[in-house]
């Protein structure tokens, strides 16, 4: 073709006059040249790691390109489309779903998916978010439709499994993989709300009377306890004090006749020895009969009513005798 192009430029230079024809040959030629170079460099495509092109070639599937500088074939290959290899994230709107005790709510759910075959994604399903969309919002409906109420507001992590299972598996053949799906919100109907938040008001007292009584029963036990505990110390204490008390008076009496017993050993002691000073003294006749006397007077001096006065008032030992008989007179 190009050697066609330039025969007919020299024929044209030929034809005209001299060095003008061969400028406008070179001109012609130039202008060919950059148009080549330009629809070459419109062919060359730069893929990102995280993408592939799906490549068509007049107008059916050819190849997948990944990573790297690709060149296109001008007027016969096209990049058909560009797909985006990361994890995408779609939040879809609000789905009026039924429970299986027929009370009508919202629910809007999240799902995380990937496109794990391009070629499948590309030409798999016409439109693939809007068919996950449509898909997710009629498995949620089945799903919600086997629960009741209450299993639904508490049964989000069950949703969110039945639900991941079910769009992962019809998703395979569009080159998708669902990752995970979320419940976002869940919106009762007004009345609904109401009633629920009257629930859980009465729930509330309900747990405050009973922690209110719980503490009081339980301040009631303390006291109890404490007054329990009050009396038994007291009653001990009363019990150490008696005992300390019986202890000290018997220590006293002990002492006191520790202490008259001593002074009885004394009183015998002092009388033993002013018995044997008397003796070692030797008094004579004189001596004794003034003791006698004085022992009489003494004796005189008493309540007795009895006197024994013996026949010798010398002899120590009578007066000894007279003593003691007047003393038992005197107990009697």
């Amino acid at each position: 073709m190009l050697d066609r192009l330039q025969a007919g430029l020299l024929m044209a230079a030929k034809s005209s006059d001299g060095l003008a024809g061969w400028q406008i040959a070179l001109i012609v030629i130039s202008i060919v040249l950059i148009i080549i170079l330009l629809v070459f460099i419109s062919g060359i495509r730069v893929v990102k790691q995280t993408e592939k092109y799906v490549i068509e070639r007049l107008g059916g599937y050819h190849s997948t390109w990944g990573t790297g500088i690709k060149m296109l074939i001008p007027f016969i290959d096209r990049v058909a489309y560009k797909i985006s290899m990361k994890e995408q994230v779609h939040d879809f709107p609000p789905q009026p779903v039924i429970t299986k005790d027929n009370v009508t709510m919202q629910i809007d759910t999240i799902v995380f998916f990937q496109v794990t075959d391009p070629k499948l994604y590309a030409y798999g399903v016409e439109n693939p978010i809007n068919a996950i969309e449509n898909l997710s919002s009629t498995t949620l409906r089945n799903i919600i439709g086997e629960l009741d109420l209450d299993e639904t507001l508490t049964s989000r992590d069950l949703i969110n499994t039945k639900m991941r299972a079910i769009l992962d598996e019809a998703t395979d053949p569009w080159g998708i993989k669902v990752n995970r799906v979320e419940v976002k919100n869940i919106l009762p109907p007004k009345d609904i709300r109401e009633a629920m938040e009257r629930q859980m008001r009465a729930e509330r007292e309900k747990r405050e009377k009973v922690l209110l009584a719980e503490g009081q029963k339980q301040s009631a036990i303390l006291i109890a306890e404490g007054n329990k505990e009050s009396l038994i110390l007291n009653a001990e204490a009363e019990k150490q004090a008696a005992i300390k008390k019986a202890e000290a008076e018997a220590e006293a009496i002990r002492q006191v006749k520790h202490a008259e017993a001593e002074g009885i050993i004394k009183l015998r002691e002092a009388e033993a020895k002013g018995i044997e000073m008397l003796k070692n003294a030797n008094p004579d006749e004189k001596v004794l009969k003034l003791k006698s006397y004085e022992a009489l007077t003494k004796v005189a001096d008493g309540q007795a009513t009895k006197l024994i006065i013996p026949s010798e008032l010398t002899n120590v030992a009578s007066v000894v005798s007279t003593i003691k008989e007047t003393l038992k007179d005197s107990k009697k």
